[in-house]
């Protein structure tokens, strides 16, 4: 049998950062009791999210079920930075050969490539095998990079495929990107655990069948069973007598001989204006349920955009805090919603804490007992992320990274 291979990524730093997380050492997480509210499992932790990832494994390896993370998108205005501020010399010797390099050829591809392979790596540790990881990036900068490199770590026959969000309306009407090609969508990467099995949780349709006519058995709706015979479709042992009929010119039978005596023999099939039909009625619909579909494109009145998750965080807020791309509650609902109500929901790019709002809101629609394990690094993690959630009737426990802790990692690696 021919073996395939599949395409890989390389960049520089590649060959060091692929085993960088194992070295990365474990933290203790101090729980802060002022910055807390309330008594719940949920979790705000202040902190570089590849310390946290790594210190979270002794508890939550392969018991996360959802993943959702907004990395920076690398778009070259951005103003992150990369740094692992750990205090093992072997780690900042290590980061110096990396992260240190100087010339063109390191380039901001190749530094962000770096920054996420490691705490995707962990992220992969931390979901369970029925767990779905989705990553919002945007489609000029890092997209292709990302698949590469997930595919590499949560295996690509686990991809699911590409969610794409409108996350604005609004045109750009200044300088010269008026007549650029203006973006109106943004891709979610969408990734499974290793369970090959069905992880979604779909709702039946609203959208009940109609039974419009009258058939020998009372209300039905009838189907044609006919289809084209032409080209490939040509199938002659498909062209026999049903109610002493032969399909139209031009056409064949989708059902076989042995399906339409059945039919014929239970009065299923009528002759309706001159063509054979398939009475279908209510009772033969019984086990049949329809769902709501999944879709893959979410829609910007249904979902919101990038400027009304802005307009949503500053009104809770009471002031305009100067976050410009901030991802509506609703986006989050829409892909937690097709999940499991009771699942540990992570996300290691906390930000304005948009994902503890989505699940606070979807836990308060449906009675969900969903919880939230929020990461981030930046000092408005207590004034921002975690106020958000207070002011709206959030509970939490917050954390402070702190010292090295000893760790029994038989099984981690």
């Amino acid at each position: 049998m021919k073996v395939i291979e599949l395409p890989t990524i390389n960049f520089i730093g590649k060959d060091k950062v692929s085993k960088y997380h194992q070295q990365v050492p474990y933290k203790v997480l101090n729980h802060v009791d002022e910055k807390s509210c309330g008594s719940s499992d949920n979790k705000i932790i202040h902190g570089d999210n590849l310390e946290v990832l790594k210190s979270l494994l002794p508890e939550y390896q392969g018991k996360i079920k959802c993943i959702y993370i907004d990395p920076p998108y690398n778009t070259g205005n951005e103003n992150w930075i990369y740094n692992d501020n750990v205090n093992d010399p072997k780690l900042q010797k290590w980061l110096g050969q990396v992260v240190g390099r100087e010339g063109e050829d390191f380039n901001r591809h190749d530094k962000w490539l770096c920054m996420m392979y490691p705490r995707l790596q962990l992220m992969q540790k931390l979901l369970s095998d029925d767990g779905a990881i989705f990553i919002s990036i945007n489609f000029k900068d890092e997209f292709h990079y990302l698949r590469c490199i997930c595919d590499e770590i949560f295996g690509v026959n686990n991809y699911v495929g590409t969610i794409t969000w409108e996350s604005t309306t609004q045109p750009t009407n200044s300088g010269n990107s008026k007549f650029g090609l203006q973006v109106k969508t943004e891709p979610i990467l969408f990734y499974k655990g290793r369970n090959a099995g069905n992880i979604f949780k779909l709702t039946p349709s609203e959208i009940k069948n109609s039974y419009p006519h009258e058939g020998r058995f009372g209300k039905c709706r009838f189907e044609i069973i006919e289809t084209s015979d032409a080209g490939s479709f040509n199938r002659p042992t498909m062209k026999f007598k049903i109610l002493g009929q032969y399909p139209r010119e031009g056409r064949r039978w989708k059902i076989g001989e042995d399906t339409a005596r059945q039919l014929e023999l239970a009065g299923k099939v009528e002759i309706v204006n001159g063509i054979v039909k398939k009475a279908v009625y209510p009772e033969d619909e019984i086990d049949k349920v329809k769902y709501q579909p999944f879709w893959s494109h979410f829609k910007s009145e249904e979902y919101g955009t990038a400027q009304s998750g802005k307009e949503i965080l500053n009104t809770i807020m009471n002031e305009s805090l100067g976050f410009d791309t901030v991802k509506p509650p609703k986006l989050i609902e829409g892909l937690l919603s097709h999940l499991d109500k009771n699942i540990i929901v992570l996300d290691a790019f906390a930000g304005s804490g948009t994902t503890a709002h989505a699940v606070i809101n979807l836990n308060n629609s449906d009675g969900g007992d969903r919880k939230f394990i929020l990461i981030e690094r930046e000092n408005y993690c207590d004034s921002i992320t975690a106020e958000r959630v207070r002011r709206i009737g959030g509970k939490f426990n917050y954390y402070e990274v702190g010292g090295d802790r000893i760790a029994d990692d038989k099984f981690y690696w």
